[in-house]
């Protein structure tokens, strides 16, 4: 009745509850009980601890640092505050970012490092993977090449999905940066749709590109 009183009369909103007048002012003026009170300022704790996590606990993991701070409150007391307070932990493992897969209908191109990862001088092996990165406005995706030489990022891209240009835009900033006459490009056997394709456009005369595998990318 009181979020709607600048829409309807409170004499009519009673009538239809059937509750009283009188009893709803009576409400309206009737001071917080003191769990009410303690609440707000539980929810002001939670909320600095929440917010010094860059917004990642989840209930148990707060309820865990107030507890460690030597404050004792129920797990579930901490989560109905959150849940009223709109506070939400990270989560990788239930609704988590995408993650790609290894396309089990295609034959994976040829191992040419041999699981050997070491090289004698720079842009002779690059190793690529794909990570995520939980931000407060969701997860993203991190394409990185490495130099396996110098272990130096000479590549990388990030964005907010999984598609073939994220590992493109990753290789051709390895690419443009260092100009390799003719290096191997190593990566898992995950598959991104489009990339293989799409990757025959960088195997030029001045980058000559051979990829270990379906060149695609997992975390």
């Amino acid at each position: 009745m009181s979020a709607n009183q600048a829409c309807f009369p409170v004499a009519t909103m009673a009538r239809v509850l059937g509750v009283s007048k009188a009893g709803f002012y009576a409400w309206l003026h009737r001071p917080p009980s003191a769990h009410a009170v303690a609440d707000v300022a539980l929810l002001k704790r939670v909320r600095t601890v929440h917010a010094s996590s860059r917004q990642t606990y989840g209930a148990p993991r707060v309820h865990a640092e107030l507890r460690a701070q030597g404050e004792k409150h129920g797990r579930k007391r901490i989560a109905r505050l959150m849940r009223d307070g709109g506070l939400v932990g990270a989560s990788h493992r239930r609704g988590g970012p995408t993650r790609t897969q290894r396309d089990q209908d295609v034959r994976p191109a040829p191992d040419l490092v041999d699981r050997d990862f070491t090289a004698s001088g720079p842009n002779q092996l690059w190793i690529a993977d794909i990570t995520y990165v939980p931000t407060a406005a969701g997860f993203l995706y991190l394409a990185v090449v490495l130099d396996a030489w110098s272990r130096k990022v000479v590549g990388w891209a990030m964005a907010n999905h999984l598609r073939a240009e994220l590992v493109l835009d990753a290789m051709e900033m390895a690419v443009g940066q260092r100009r390799p006459k003719d290096v191997i490009h190593h990566s898992d056997q995950g598959s991104q749709p489009g990339f293989n394709r799409s990757s025959q456009r960088l195997c030029d005369p001045t980058a000559a590109v051979r990829q270990r595998s379906r060149p695609a990318f997992s975390s």
